[in-house]
C-alpha cells in the first residue's frame, strides 16, 4: 500500500458548488476509484486549498490511473470539478493535482 497526498486551489467563485458535488458524488464515480484499487480517499478545505489522501493497494497505478482517466463517467464527472480548480504555482507542467511528499506518518 501506498499514500498518497495531493493539493490543488479551489476557485472561490466555485467552492460551493465544489462542496455540493462531493456532498453526493455519483456511485459510478466512487465504484471506479474503488475498482482502481484506491482506498481511504479523503478531500479536505482550507484557504483556497483543496488537500486529497488515498492509499492506493494496487500494482500499477500508472494503469489503474489511466483506466480510471479513460472511463466515460469519469471524464463526464472531471468535466464538472474541473472548473472548479486551478493547478498551484508549484505544479509540475501538465499536472493538475499536485502530488505532496509525505514527511511524517504514525501507524
Amino acid at each position: 500500500m501506498r499514500r498518497y497526498g495531493q493539493v490543488i486551489k479551489v476557485k472561490e467563485e466555485f467552492l460551493e458548488t465544489y462542496k455540493a458535488l462531493h456532498a453526493q458524488p455519483w456511485p459510478e464515480i466512487n465504484a471506479k476509484i474503488k475498482e482502481c484499487n484506491i482506498s481511504n480517499y479523503s478531500i479536505y478545505y482550507r484557504d483556497g486549498y483543496l488537500f486529497s489522501y488515498y492509499e492506493y493497494t494496487g500494482n500499477d497505478y500508472e494503469a489503474d490511473m489511466k483506466k480510471m482517466a479513460d472511463d466515460p463517467k469519469t471524464q463526464e464527472w472531471w468535466g464538472l470539478c474541473d472548473p472548479c480548480q486551478e493547478p498551484v504555482e508549484s505544479a509540475a507542467e501538465g499536472e493538475w493535482w499536485a502530488e505532496m511528499n509525505e514527511v511524517y506518518h504514525l501507524d
